[in-house]
């Protein structure tokens, strides 16, 4: 270490997906708003540079405003969310290419609505096909490090794992898998789903996540925009203090003050 290695601020740094530069690491949802109006102030608090669209969701075919309007001027990545077979999600990801003329695309493909789990036979398909058409792949999957590193194999370009199940604001359920997962990727690793509160999205950049999704812990919160806010300073904090290097933690106390020297030792 050199002199001036302690007096150094780490640079957060961009993040960086296939083409894409985000200086925001936290990717915000954009359903279950009470409002488009607290929906666009919470995503100014947030800070996000990246928002998420259920594309099967947009109400194309009916008159009057729609999400999509809302947010113009915004980066968006649609997402296949509401698919359960790789045939309907990759005519999603290429409706939503045509319609936002954008090759990102966030790959969800669900094994059954009870449980909102990612189906992985059916994800390795529709990324085989998503990759050949040329798409940025960001793909949600579960906190399997070997299915993980399978992905980023056949193409992703970022492994999107759940902390635990969507919409439950459970947290991280799995730290060593998904630091597992972190310390294998060669492409971004984003912790996505069941994030409920900024200490989770802290605990997720601290495990070394390049960054996170959430969506239901802001959407829901008594006050969506103080949440948003929240998060996006946890963000920030768990990022910075994962750049800064953890102390080792030790199973015993250990004095703030040395004692050598000290009169009487």
């Amino acid at each position: 270490m050199s002199e001036n290695d302690g007096l150094a601020m780490p640079d957060p740094g961009i993040l960086r997906v296939g083409a894409h530069e985000f200086g925001s690491r936290l990717i915000l949802g954009t359903g279950k708003y009470e409002t488009f109006d607290v929906m666009g102030a919470a995503l100014d608090a947030s800070g996000t540079e990246l928002v998420t669209v259920a594309i099967r969701r947009v109400p194309l075919d009916q008159p009057g405003p729609n999400i999509l309007d809302s947010l113009r001027g915004r980066r968006i990545l649609p997402n296949t969310a509401g698919c359960f077979d790789a045939a309907e999600t990759i005519r999603t990801a290429r409706l939503a290419r045509e319609l936002l003329d954008t090759d990102l695309i966030k790959l969800e493909v669900l094994y059954d609505q009870a449980s909102l789990l990612p189906e992985p036979l059916e994800t390795l398909e529709a990324l085989d096909v998503l990759v050949n058409d040329g798409f940025t792949v960001m793909v949600y999957c579960g906190d399997d490090p070997v299915l993980a590193k399978r992905y980023e194999e056949r193409g992703a370009a970022a492994v999107m794992p759940l902390g635990s199940s969507i919409g439950s604001g459970l947290g991280i359920l799995n730290p060593l898998h998904i630091a597992r997962i972190i310390e294998k990727a060669s492409v971004p690793v984003l912790v996505d789903a069941g994030l409920g509160a900024p200490s989770h999205v802290a605990q997720a950049m601290e495990l070394g996540a390049d960054g996170v999704i959430v969506n239901t812990a802001v959407a829901k919160a008594r006050h969506p925009i103080a949440m948003a806010h929240g998060m996006r300073l946890a963000c920030d904090a768990g990022r910075r203090g994962w750049l800064a290097g953890r102390m080792d933690p030790c199973p015993a106390g250990a004095p703030s003050s040395p004692i050598d020297g000290v009169v009487g030792t």
